[in-house]
């Protein structure tokens, strides 16, 4: 196989040479630079493939310089990272790790991966300095065996795993390389320009929107490390320069609530995904800032699909090229040249969901308006918190094992400013608090699926047919609220 990707930032590196391609909170490193580490991290990685074998590696960890190093040096050893989301558990990862045939795993040294790693035999083989403060071990070995990769697999990254199982997806180096030239002409990201990017990078959102494509015409790449705080925010801003801002809405309505103005005088377009925006915090960020916001559309499975140019008017924008999206009576399909090959860890389920002219069932509701796209809704059941689909089903019944638990419907409510969060009502006997059912749920779940809210009643409400009514629920969680 001719992979695409180490060539695609080889050239990149070497022609931007001495310009800041990468920072974080300590470190600042130039194309150069970048490429040095990396090609001495990818020396390190290279032995520990199996003859004949592509190494499989994980990707465990928070944004950091560090992070970019190790993906370039499993792409340049030939290997095909698998980028997970920090944010999973110890189970998901498990899971993973088994599912995918993980070989090694690059993770943060205090993260929680003792269930799927063991000590790699001789003290300090990746000690020297090349993966920085992260730590690389090896993934135990599990009795089944390792799904084939596809021939023109270069990169896999996961959904949220709302099924309670995250389904690994696989990219050619050519979906790759076409996701990121398409983003950088079709919203004119350009060598001038300094990303402060608060997503991170396992994620479509940051990881289609500013590697690569921040990489292509030579900008610079800022990560922030912990949480992004609207204070963070700001002195990220101002540290760097910055003159764009990639962020998923919470955090814009952060800044809002906060009427947070700070830091803003260099930056020119701010990037939102993941979940709606409403229009009333775009225009009020706008104000306060003089920054409009750029809205942007893209599935995980599909890559970038569409942009907002103008930063001004409602909806989600218009196509990016090289994408092709139709909004009927079936719900959003696309077809992209930065499309996912397939679901490595569940056969069949992608190809399923692609119709018979290769485009792609979002799962979204919505139209075209003079060619920009607006959504109205999801076809299926899944809740969107955060940019993260998740999957209420799945978290009904993990709570229905907690002691005292007799029914539960877990939904997706407003939240006290408006934003969507998840939330469950409980039919419980004498005992379960909501701090044990939070505790119960932190135990077995990731932290961006626990509840935001937790409604403790005697009886499920139910419609005419004797299914629950989640208009009756919502209803409940109001009244509580203004009691």
């Amino acid at each position: 196989m001719n992979a695409v990707l180490p060539g695609a930032f080889t050239d990149a590196l070497a022609r931007h040479g001495d310009r800041v391609a990468v920072t974080d909170a300590d470190t600042s490193l130039s194309y150069a630079e970048l490429a040095d580490r990396a090609r001495a991290a990818a020396a390190r990685l290279a032995p520990h493939a199996a003859a004949g074998e592509r190494l499989r590696i994980g990707f465990y960890a928070a944004n950091s310089t560090d992070y970019v190093v190790g993906y370039l040096a499993a792409l340049f050893a030939g290997a095909v990272p698998f980028l997970a989301d920090s944010a999973f558990g110890p189970f998901e990862l498990a899971r993973i790790a088994e599912d995918c045939g993980l070989d090694l795993l690059v993770h943060a040294p205090d993260a929680d991966v003792e269930q799927v790693t063991e000590r790699i035999p001789g003290a300090g083989e990746f000690a020297g300095g090349e993966f920085g403060g992260l730590t690389v071990s090896r993934v135990r070995r599990f009795d089944a065996p390792a799904p084939p990769l596809l021939p023109d697999t270069e990169v896999c990254r996961f959904t949220s795993g709302s099924t309670g199982r995250p389904n690994c997806i696989e990219f050619s180096g050519a979906a790759v390389l076409a996701a990121a030239r398409n983003w950088v002409e079709g919203t004119g990201l350009s060598a001038r320009d300094r990303i402060a990017c608060l997503a991170a990078l396992s994620n479509g959102l940051a990881f289609n929107t500013s590697l690569l494509a921040a990489f292509l015409p030579g900008a610079s790449l800022h990560l922030s490390r912990g949480l992004p705080t609207a204070s963070r925010i700001v002195r990220l801003l101002e540290s760097t320069g910055a003159t764009r801002l990639v962020a998923f809405p919470a955090l814009y309505e952060s800044i809002v609530r906060r009427s947070s103005t700070g830091g803003f005088a260099g930056v020119r377009a701010a990037i939102s995904s993941g979940a709606p925006l409403r229009d009333s915090v775009r225009e009020e960020f706008t104000r306060l800032t003089g920054v409009p916001v750029h809205n942007y559309y893209g599935v995980a499975e599909a890559g970038p699909l569409t942009f907002a140019a103008d930063g001004t008017g409602t909806g989600l924008g218009t196509p990016l090229p090289g994408v092709e999206v139709i909004a009927d009576e079936e719900g959003l399909r696309v077809r992209s040249e930065s499309m996912g090959s397939r679901y490595l860890n569940a056969p069949g389920v992608f190809e399923a969901r692609v119709d018979d002219e290769g485009r792609y069932r979002t799962g979204d509701q919505g139209h075209l308006l003079d060619g920009v796209l607006h959504l109205t809704g999801r076809t299926g059941r899944l809740v969107n918190v955060g940019g993260r689909k998740i999957d209420p089903i799945e978290i009904a019944e993990v709570l229905r094992k907690a002691a005292g638990v007799l029914d539960v419907v877990a939904f997706e409510a407003e939240g006290r400013h408006g934003d969507p969060v998840l939330a469950a009502v409980l039919a419980v006997e004498a005992g379960p608090t909501v701090q044990s059912l939070r505790a119960h749920c932190a135990a077995l779940l990731p932290s961006f699926k626990v509840p935001s809210v937790f409604h403790l009643v005697d009886r499920i409400p139910v419609n005419s047919i004797g299914k629950p009514s989640v208009e009756r629920l919502r209803r409940l969680l109001a009244e509580a609220r203004s009691n």
